[in-house]
């Protein structure tokens, strides 16, 4: 297990860990959600935390974002306290969040939807046009500017949430079962972009995902059962033993 002391506060640099939890407790009411968690998330590496439904996963990432406040703990990005940053402060400060049910604005065309993401992009210059990267990493969209979001199969929309998240240049992407309720083509498409993005920009990936082939293509895991952090180590380790003991049903 990765060690759960809290460090102390260092500035931010390239060595850092882009986000580290610590001894992080949240509750709903009386009701005891997360217990002591802690975490890692490196610099540049994608990390997947796991579990069965329920176990708090979702809960860990809206205390991330700012969605939910805890009752203890620590969470700090890039070396400085995010405890006291509302959610539109975290996100300008490069958090960018693709929640359970990808939440695209579904009157808006492709293209609309996307340049609500420089919002996010605390040194936007100004220009509202779609990066060729982006459009590069989800090329489907570049041919559906001008359709509602709404109109787009579940597939799309998203990879359509993904290329918002990334229109505001964020250097951690938080992705709570991209995969949910997908066809398996576009799972290995959203795959491929998520591990591209990692490996050519540098972005740091936490990825809650059920799906075992995707979670493989992390770095390292964590696996939560009942509000707390269980397991972890490389995701090449993630095998049909570890996925019985903390995915099965």
């Amino acid at each position: 297990m990765i060690q759960t002391d809290t460090p102390p506060a260092v500035p931010p640099s390239a060595t850092a860990p882009t986000l580290k939890i610590s001894s992080l407790n949240v509750y709903y009411g009386e009701s005891h959600i997360l217990r002591d968690v802690d975490m890692t998330i490196p610099a540049g590496k994608m990390v997947c935390l796991i579990g069965r439904n329920g176990v708090g996963k979702t809960t860990l990432l809206k205390t991330v974002m700012g969605l939910l406040q805890p009752r203890s703990g620590q969470i700090d990005y890039q070396g400085r306290s995010l405890l006291p940053l509302r959610t539109n402060q975290r996100a300008r400060r490069g958090i960018s969040y693709v929640p359970q049910g990808r939440e695209i604005i579904p009157r808006l065309t492709v293209k609309e939807n996307l340049l609500i993401g420089l919002e996010a992009n605390a040194k936007r210059s100004g220009s509202a046009t779609i990066p060729d990267d982006i459009v590069q990493l989800f090329p489907v969209l570049k041919q559906m500017f001008s359709r509602m979001g709404g109109d787009l199969s579940g597939g799309q929309q998203q990879q359509l949430a993904i290329a918002r998240a990334l229109m505001g240049r964020p250097q951690l992407l938080v992705l709570d079962e991209p995969t949910e309720g997908i066809q398996p083509s576009i799972i290995l498409d959203i795959e491929n972009a998520v591990r591209q993005i990692v490996e050519t920009t540098g972005v740091s990936v936490l990825l809650v995902e059920q799906h075992l082939h995707f979670a493989q293509q992390a770095d390292y895991y964590y696996a939560m059962q009942k509000g707390g952090i269980v397991a972890s180590g490389e995701a090449s380790e993630l095998n049909g033993d570890v996925i019985q003991r903390f995915l099965a049903v």
